[in-house]
């Protein structure tokens, strides 16, 4: 087992200035090395009554700010950790706390993970329905709902009831919804809350959590196998030129890195092309989430009623739908999924969701209630056919990243936090055996395939490709409905997917132009106003993270086809064509991105794919709140 290697004090200073109140009450459970003393944290360190950082008396090596300085030429700290982990959603968490808890059975308290999310905190970026089925949690950490357990999650409203829609403009027709729908003994939580709870439960057993760290980069070994992730400089110009606060990045390296970071994870990316992990799967295709959480009158607030919708306000062309869920005290989970391989460029996801709140059956609730707050974030839809290899050499992809998804149950936290604990498994099973070299988590790819995750996903594979057929919306439903009740996945054939995302969009003058009605104010919001609840934030003077190589060739490849998709595809306000006289096509396009609410549509549906999403800053971005 690679051995304890203390964070050096350099490395300290650098974990304080990033986020000092986080590492003042959180500082690892182990000393500090100076070159001069030994600093240990104090009895209550980590009380919030108690916050303080260290005090080592060092130069900060700041650069010198002109043209000429190139900040690689600064050596970047590096810390040696057992297992990284890059996200600190429900599966990274899951992953960590499952191997401190082997290690922490086996006597080696020594045996370091340290989690990397780049939220400024645990589950600010994180947004769901969202209903969980408990499978995954009650294994993990049995006693998570148990009265005698003061630590319990508190937060968790029990499902009691079912109700499946199909919308007309005016109608909500009853229908049968499949099996996988049926929700007896699962919860509706806000994924905001239980991710934030995972996080206090990992930092007991002894998980080194930091928030407000962006891996950047995927390090490599001198064999081509996983060495660790970088985080990014911080203090860079929007120009690329180093500020007077420049900050060189942190490496981390590890015997094992598992990459966590949700739907189409910016580093995945890089990882699934460099060891060709989709050479024996389909392409991934996406849906987009929309979702706001309203305080409703109590008379119209029925706790635990689940409510699904097909149909209205969605074109039959169009796969998704509509969602909500009454949970906590008086409060109104509600949303819409929008399939990002929807061929119209005119369409406006966020349009759509505005539009179907003014149905009666959304209306009823939510009018003279009031919004509290909104998100949006990208989500798998690919299911089986489109669950890349998992495991490459010195590290893994666990839970969303690989696309876990059950799309017709509408579920996928028990399955990305069950694949963060079988990868967690293979990986202290894999360390345990040996000592040094490079490590191939076999066991993972092995335990993945004798897993309910790929029974269940195996089950329903042909549910959502079905949807791709001459009937639309329609022959859909029909073959979705035979499969869930008749077939039950036991088929010889599997579906495929009809392209990618990118690829469905048609251009704009083979289309219906979409107009969407002023919002009220009341029941429908600007998409600004939206966006003020997400609370995003961003340093504004720093390189732009959605990386257009060149907007001007941009706009005179897009605007013509396609006259504007990406301000509409975008739930943020993101992208803009401005009207400009100067231009040859009568409009320049913009990026406003410190609205960004990390949501990964542009790099997913951008027709011509030249929209690249990489991480800003640690700690910027949204800040939701009970999403």
């Amino acid at each position: 087992m690679a051995s304890s290697r203390s964070v050096t004090a350099s490395l300290q200073r650098t974990l304080v200035r990033r986020n000092p109140i986080r590492v003042a009450t959180q500082a690892p459970r182990r000393c500090l090395q100076t070159n001069s003393s030994l600093i240990r944290p104090r009895p209550g360190f980590r009380s919030l009554g108690q916050q303080r950082a260290f005090s080592i008396s060092v130069p900060r090596r700041l650069a010198d700010v002109n043209d000429d300085f190139d900040p690689k030429s600064i050596d970047r700290e590096s810390d040696e950790v057992d297992v990284c982990i890059v996200g600190g959603g429900p599966a990274g968490l899951s992953a960590a706390i499952r191997l401190k808890q082997l290690a922490n059975e086996a006597g080696n308290e020594d045996f370091r993970v340290l989690l990397l999310e780049k939220a400024g905190e645990i589950g600010a970026h994180i947004l769901s329905g969202a209903v969980i089925e408990p499978t995954a949690i009650n294994e993990l950490i049995p006693d998570w709902l148990a009265e005698d357990n003061e630590a319990r999650f508190e937060n968790a409203t029990p499902a009691t009831g079912d109700k499946m829609r199909f919308l007309t403009k005016s109608s909500a027709i009853p229908i049968p919804a499949p099996p996988q729908m049926n929700n007896h003994g699962n919860y509706i939580v806000s994924l905001n809350q239980f991710t934030k709870w995972l996080g206090d439960r990992a930092e007991e057993v002894g998980v080194e959590v930091y928030p407000g760290f962006a891996a950047s980069e995927v390090l490599y070994k001198s064999d081509g196998s996983v060495k660790g992730v970088a985080t990014n400089d911080l203090g860079i110009s929007r120009q690329g030129k180093p500020k007077d606060n420049f900050e060189r990045g942190m490496e981390f390296h590890a015997r094992i890195t598992l990459f966590a970071e949700g739907c189409h994870g910016s580093l995945t990316k890089q990882v699934i092309k460099k060891f060709d992990l989709r050479s024996e799967s389909q392409p991934q295709t996406y849906g987009l989430g929309i979702k706001e959480v309203w305080e409703v009158q109590p008379e119209k607030f029925q706790k635990g009623q689940i409510v699904h919708s097909l149909g209205y306000p969605l074109p039959a062309d169009t796969y998704g739908g509509g969602w909500m869920y009454h949970f906590g005290d008086n409060l109104v989970s509600v949303g819409l999924v929008v399939g990002l391989d929807y061929p119209n460029p005119w369409l406006s996801p966020y349009g759509e969701f505005q539009k179907m709140k003014h149905h009666p059956l959304y209306k009823s609730v939510l009018e003279g209630g009031k919004c509290i707050s909104y998100g949006a974030r990208a989500l798998n839809e690919g299911g089986f056919q489109s669950i890349p290899k998992v495991a490459f050499p010195g590290g893994a992809l666990i839970g969303d990243t690989a696309g876990f998804l059950n799309v017709p149950k509408i579920k996928g936290t028990h399955t990305a936090m069950k694949s963060g604990m079988l990868a967690a498994e293979a990986t202290w099973t894999a360390l345990s055996s040996t000592d040094s070299g490079t490590i191939f988590l076999y066991d993972y790819e092995d335990s993945l395939r004798k897993s309910s995750i790929w029974k269940e996903l195996k089950q329903v594979r042909n549910m959502r490709p079905s949807f791709h057929n001459p009937l639309k919306l329609y022959g859909g439903i029909l073959y979705s409905g035979l499969e869930a009740f008749v077939l039950k996945g036991k088929v010889p054939w599997t579906l495929k997917h009809k392209g990618t995302d990118s690829g469905a969009t048609k251009t704009a003058d083979q289309c219906t132009k979409i107009e969407y009605e002023k919002p009220d104010g009341k029941i429908s919001f600007d998409i600004l106003t939206s966006v003020s609840r997400t609370g995003t934030n961003h340093e504004e003077d720093q390189p732009v993270h959605l990386q257009v190589k060149d907007w001007e060739k941009h706009a005179q490849m897009e605007w013509p086809k396609y006259k504007g998709i990406e301000n509409r595809f975008c739930p943020a306000g993101v992208y803009e064509y401005v009207e400009d006289d100067t231009k040859d096509i009568g409009v320049r396009f913009q990026i406003n991105a410190q609205n960004c609410i990390h949501c990964k549509t542009c790099d997913i549906k951008v027709p011509d794919q030249d929209i690249n999403w990489t991480v800003p800053e640690g700690g910027g971005g949204p800040k939701y709140y009970m999403t």
